[in-house]
């Protein structure tokens, strides 16, 4: 209620407020698993997250369905999409950003607690991939396949529960926020020694580069997902709305068939850019 009541569901909502929403949302989230659920954190925070997100998210795929019904062209509705997409991707970047920063801020006994399966889902991942380190054909396709089946299931998550892809993204913010935050503490000491900056200034220098480090490849990567979950999302509005008696149910599949190629076209730059691109910056 009062935090759902922070972002209402419109055709255009501002960059910066669904950045600071999904800021907010996070960083509550955070508090309140800390506080109530101390020995469950990692996924509470994310349960917690998605729980202020979802009226936004779910209304938001509403409207756009209705869209889907009316007679505008094919080309206006995908731009109209992309709008609510682009509000969806600061969202998330809001989330990202403060799961980073508590990562960060927090003491290392409490963000071990909080960030448990976080960690370990990146540890498995790493070792995933280091047999595979001189090969980059075989990273490539452990990566992209790897993240076809998150894809898939944003899918799945979408059309069983309606906005559910909103779960897989937040999970998936949580641990790039992880990975961020790690990377943030793993630097500023060394930083800070061989420069001589002054501690603010290395802190938004470190912040910066941890921020460039995970963009790259996944600014399209999560795009992919939210494209995929809303294409899912709007086939689940329609059959609750039973719109699949209609004559523009055609319509809509037309719709979700082509935001579910441009989904794998996403998911497949993005996996080009991980493997070839990122190292070239950061090794």
């Amino acid at each position: 209620m009062v935090v759902e009541s922070f972002i209402m569901p419109q055709q255009h909502v501002k960059k910066s407020k669904a950045f600071l929403a999904g800021f907010i949302f996070a960083s509550l989230a955070v508090l309140l698993s800390l506080w109530i659920f101390s020995d469950f954190a990692s996924m509470a925070m994310v349960f917690l997250t998605v729980l202020a997100a979802f009226p936004f998210v779910y209304n938001t795929i509403k409207i756009q369905e209705e869209e889907d019904l009316t007679d505008l062209s094919e080309k206006t509705i995908l731009q109209d999409h992309f709008k609510a997409l682009n509000t969806f991707l600061f969202m998330f970047f809001g989330f990202c950003v403060a799961f980073a920063l508590w990562y960060f801020i927090l003491p290392s006994a409490t963000t071990n607690l909080l960030f448990k399966t976080q960690a370990d889902t990146i540890l498995n991942i790493n070792t995933r991939l280091a047999p595979n380190a001189v090969n980059p054909i075989r990273i490539f396709s452990v990566i992209f396949f790897n993240n076809l089946k998150v894809l898939i299931f944003c899918v799945l998550f979408s059309f069983i529960y309606g906005a559910g892809a909103i779960f897989i993204l937040t999970w998936n913010a949580s641990v790039i926020g992880t990975a961020m935050g790690n990377f943030m503490r793993s630097n500023m000491a060394t930083y800070a020694a061989r420069t001589g900056f002054a501690k603010m200034g290395a802190y938004f220098h470190i912040f910066s580069l941890s921020l460039l480090r995970y963009s790259i490849h996944g600014i399209p990567e999560i795009l992919s997902y939210f494209v995929a979950g809303f294409a899912g999302s709007i086939i689940s509005v329609a059959v609750i709305r039973h719109n699949f008696h209609t004559k523009k149910f055609g319509k809509i599949i037309l719709d979700v068939s082509d935001l579910i190629i441009l989904s794998l076209l996403l998911l497949f730059l993005s996996a080009i850019l991980e493997v070839y691109i990122t190292p070239l910056f950061f090794g």
